[in-house]
C-alpha cells in the first residue's frame, strides 16, 4: 500500500524546516537565508492516538508502534518558480510525489529577511497558490496535446476520459480555483492519478511569533483559507521547535511552568489525517506487540492486510475484528473471543476506524 506523506511547502524563510524540527524533532537546518534547504528533509510524525495509550497500558506489551505519516521539506518556493526561478522546477518536482501539503505561511516578524520585502500573508497564499496553478496548466497543455494526436489516430476510452477531465481541470485552473472543490469523488481520484498539485488536499499552517501583530496576520490568513475553503492551524514553530528538542517529562513541565498549553501542534498532525481521510485499525501481537496503522477510509480488510505483510494479503483468509472500546472494556482478546463479541469479516470489509484485527491467512 502507499505510503502517506505530507509535503511542507512555503515561501523561503517561512519556517518550513523549524515546522519540520518541531513535528518530527529532528535536525533539518534552519538558517535566515533562502535555499537554507536544497535536497529535502525526509522524517515521520506519529499520529497520536490516547486509543494506542489505553491498549499499550491493558496488554503491556513489549514493543509499541504508532501509526505514521512520511514529512518532506523542500526548498522554498519563490514568484515565477513555475518558470524555474529559484530552485523552482527542482522544488515541484520533489513535492509531486507527496499526497498533501502543508502550507507555512509567514505571520511573524522577525530580523529574517521575507523574500517579498514584507509581511503579507495573504500576498504569500496567493503567491503559492498561482504557483501551483500555472506549474499544473503546463503540465495539462503537454498531455493534453499528446491525448488529441492519439485521439486521431484512433479512439480509446480511457484516453477519451483523460482529455475530459484534463480540459475540465484546465478551465478551472484558468480562472484561478483549486480543482478539488470543483470535482466529483470518481474526478477526484482520477485527477489525482494524474500528479496535479492542484488537486492535493492543501493545509495552511500560520507561523506566528511572540508579538501582538503576529495574531492579526494570522486572522487575515484565516479570513483567505474560510473563503477558499482550506483547514487552517496557528503554530509558533520557533517555541515548538525548542520544546520538541527537550525529553518528553522536561517539555511537559516546561509547559506546565511556562503555562504553553497550545496543542496545536497535535491539531496539526489530526488535520493532516483528516484531510487524508485516514483510519487507524490496531494489531495485538501476544505480549509481544501493540501497533497502529493507518489505512484510507474505505480499505478492504485483504488490503489492509497486506499493509501488515504482503504474505497476509496473499494467503488471506478472513480477519478476526473487534472493535478497541469492546477490547478495553472486555480485557482480554480470548475472552472476548468466548464471549461470542469478535466478528468474522471478508476480503471486501471495509476497515472501520478502531478495529483490532487478527488476519487469519496461509502461508
Amino acid at each position: 500500500m502507499p505510503t502517506f506523506s505530507a509535503g511542507i511547502i512555503g515561501l523561503p524563510n517561512a519556517g518550513k524546516s523549524t515546522l519540520f524540527n518541531a513535528l518530527t524533532r529532528g535536525n533539518a537546518e534552519v538558517a535566515s537565508f533562502p535555499f537554507c534547504t536544497i535536497s529535502p528533509n525526509v522524517s515521520q510524525i506519529f499520529i497520536p492516538d490516547p486509543r494506542l495509550d489505553k491498549l499499550v497500558a491493558l496488554i503491556k506489551p513489549e514493543r509499541v508502534v504508532p501509526a505514521w505519516i512520511e514529512v518532506v521539506d523542500v526548498a522554498g518556493l519563490i514568484r515565477g518558480a513555475h518558470r524555474g526561478e529559484g530552485l523552482g522546477n527542482e522544488f515541484l518536482s520533489r513535492i509531486r510525489g507527496v499526497s498533501l501539503l502543508v502550507e507555512v505561511v509567514r505571520c511573524f516578524e522577525s530580523s529574517v529577511p521575507h523574500p517579498e520585502g514584507n509581511i503579507d500573508p495573504v500576498r504569500d497564499a496567493e503567491t503559492i497558490k498561482l504557483e501551483l496553478i500555472f506549474s499544473d496548466l503546463e503540465i495539462i497543455e503537454r498531455r493534453l496535446t499528446r491525448l488529441n494526436k492519439l485521439l486521431k489516430s484512433k479512439t480509446n476510452r480511457t484516453h477519451q476520459q483523460r482529455f475530459e477531465l484534463l480540459t475540465g481541470l484546465k478551465k478551472i485552473l484558468e480562472r484561478g480555483d483549486f480543482p478539488r472543490l470543483y470535482l466529483s469523488r470518481d474526478e477526484l481520484e482520477m485527477a489525482e492519478e494524474e500528479g496535479l498539485l492542484s488537486v492535493k488536499p492543501l493545509i495552511f499552517v500560520a507561523n506566528i511569533g511572540e508579538e501582538s501583530s503576529s495574531s492579526l496576520q494570522a486572522q487575515k490568513l484565516r479570513d483567505f483559507a474560510e473563503k477558499e475553503r482550506i483547514g487552517m492551524v496557528e503554530i509558533c514553530a520557533q517555541l515548538e521547535m525548542e520544546l520538541s528538542q527537550l525529553g518528553p517529562e522536561e517539555e511537559k513541565s516546561f509547559r506546565e511552568e511556562m503555562e504553553v498549553k497550545n496543542q496545536n501542534k497535535a491539531k496539526l498532525i489530526d488535520l493532516i489525517a483528516k484531510e487524508l481521510e485516514l483510519v487507524t485499525f490496531f494489531t495485538v501481537t501476544g505480549g509481544e506487540e501493540v501497533r497502529a496503522w493507518a489505512v484510507k477510509r474505505g480499505t478492504p480488510a485483504v488490503e489492509a492486510a497486506g499493509k501488515v505483510h504482503s504474505d497476509m494479503k496473499r494467503g488471506f483468509i478472513r480477519a478476526e475484528v473487534l472493535p478497541v472500546e469492546q477490547l478495553l472494556k472486555i480485557g482480554d482478546w480470548k475472552k472476548a473471543r468466548s464471549e461470542g463479541k469478535m466478528r468474522l469479516e471478508g476480503r471486501d470489509y471495509q476497515v472501520q476506524d478502531g478495529d483490532v484485527i487478527h488476519f487469519r491467512f496461509n502461508v
